[in-house]
């Protein structure tokens, strides 16, 4: 017996059943502390008002988010499809259309989502962290093969969905101009509102209007997304030979098998800050370059990333420290997230606007086919198809914030920098060629 545990006095009875109680937990979070947390968010209900600062987001976040989380991680038959991520984001965007969520917790939440920048630390720590903890070759290498399952599934995707929809009667126009291209713009910021404004610029309507039409297909098809990827994590369950368990190609040897961090020691805490302040960089340095020359900062965010792995500038140690803010913030900061975004950004009203048959088989045959065909054509190209699939799938993602639900659902989160490629580029691609193709064929619409 060591002298620490010699020296150490008993606990008693009452202090180890306290223990105990500390060591059951929702998620990350001690039930004792959770019933604290909750009763504090009482307290401020009653108040009337909460704070929207970091402290309070904190409790209230990682309160909401592992209790939903937790929730879908419980029911059977459903919880391999992803049903935690799906209940962190969608339970409460319920919860505040139906007034179930006390209206100062709600505003308390949206506030600090809308002014922190807390989805974008989130994917610049994950982006970052995961490019400097891949191997070199892999990383390469598979930035190169994932293009060709991205424009393979885009296009049948579009031809699929436009059939589709065409078949069922919402016409050829509508369905391609308001159903499926939205699905694979890239999400909210970066997909249907520059879409409602090329669209309103080009007929000289009403920008709102147009929208509200694309909105519910881009959050639609997230959510089939979402789904199938909690369906790709439990086929690769099923049968491992068609996953690289989160490492998109297949390894040529043994150290390429693994990420830097596997045979590595753990960072120490100064490295591990200084790793932190090294992300900070990279992000603003993209928020400047699109500021200045109208770059999608994520994209140069990325790039950058790249450039530094590319040419060994991050001494492996920093390394280190950067895919150790990787793994806190996918662990810690997940769910969390997930359910600050259903309540700021997840209009459950804009949901429940597409919900007729013709539109829903369109947005599941249009992301259904976006899928399987990644999963074919990654594998012919040398990828992991299910991790090709789920990648692909993130190009029907609602932005940065679909790209999280999409790879927690898949629980395949080190995906996050083939993510972005899926979502920025292929959205900007399908926006520019959209609203090109609506300038000539969309009049009337």
């Amino acid at each position: 017996m060591s002298d620490d545990k010699a020296s150490a006095p008993a606990a008693s009875p009452a202090l180890a059943m306290w223990w105990r109680a500390m060591g059951w937990r929702i998620g990350i979070v001690p039930v004792p502390l959770a019933l604290l947390i909750a009763g504090i968010a009482l307290a401020f209900t009653l108040l009337g008002e909460a704070p929207s600062d970091l402290p309070t987001s904190i409790a209230i976040l990682g309160l909401g988010g592992f209790a939903t989380a937790e929730i879908g991680r419980r029911i059977p038959g459903l919880r391999r499809l992803g049903l935690g991520a799906i209940l962190a984001t969608f339970l409460p965007s319920y919860m505040v259309y139906a007034h179930l969520l006390p209206a100062p917790l709600a505003k308390s939440i949206s506030t600090f989502t809308d002014q922190s920048n807390f989805l974008y630390v989130f994917i610049a720590s994950v982006i970052v962290g995961s490019i400097l903890g891949m191997d070199r070759r892999i990383m390469v290498s598979g930035f190169l093969k994932i293009f060709a399952p991205l424009a393979a599934g885009s296009v049948a995707a579009f031809i699929v969905g436009c059939a589709t929809g065409t078949a069922l009667g919402l016409g050829f126009r509508h369905t391609l101009f308001k159903v499926v291209a939205p699905i694979m713009a890239g999400g909210v910021g970066e997909g249907a509102i520059p879409l409602s404004m090329g669209y309103a610029q080009i007929t000289h309507g009403a920008q709102g209007d147009y929208f509200a039409e694309v909105l519910p297909a881009v959050m639609l098809g997230s959510l089939t997304a979402i789904v199938l990827a909690g369906a790709l994590n439990f086929l690769g369950r099923r049968r491992p030979d068609l996953t690289g368990s989160g490492q998109i190609e297949p390894a040529t040897d043994r150290e390429a098998a693994t990420t830097l961090q596997a045979h590595s020691p753990a960072p120490d805490v100064e490295t591990v800050g200084a790793a932190a302040l090294l992300i900070a960089a990279l992000f603003l340095l993209g928020v400047l370059s699109q500021k200045l020359w109208g770059w999608p900062g994520p994209v140069i965010m990325l790039a950058l990333a790249v450039a530094i792995k590319l040419a060994r500038l991050a001494p492996p140690a920093l390394e280190r420290g950067a895919y150790a803010n990787y793994r806190f913030f996918s662990v810690c900061a997940t769910y969390p997230l997930l359910f600050a975004i259903g309540i700021s950004k997840t209009p459950w009203e804009k949901l429940m606007g597409a919900f007729n048959a013709p539109t829903l088989i369109t947005i599941a045959a249009t992301v259904l086919t976006l899928v399987i065909t990644g999963f074919f054509v990654g594998r012919w190209v040398g990828l992991h198809p299910i991790e090709a699939a789920i990648v692909t799938a993130c190009h029907s993602g609602q932005g940065g914030t679909g790209d999280v639900a999409i790879l927690t659902a898949a629980e395949r989160l080190e995906l996050m920098p083939f993510a972005q490629i899926a979502t920025r580029i292929g959205g900007a691609i399908t926006v520019t060629l959209i609203l090109l193709a609506f300038a000539r064929f969309g009049s009337g619409l």
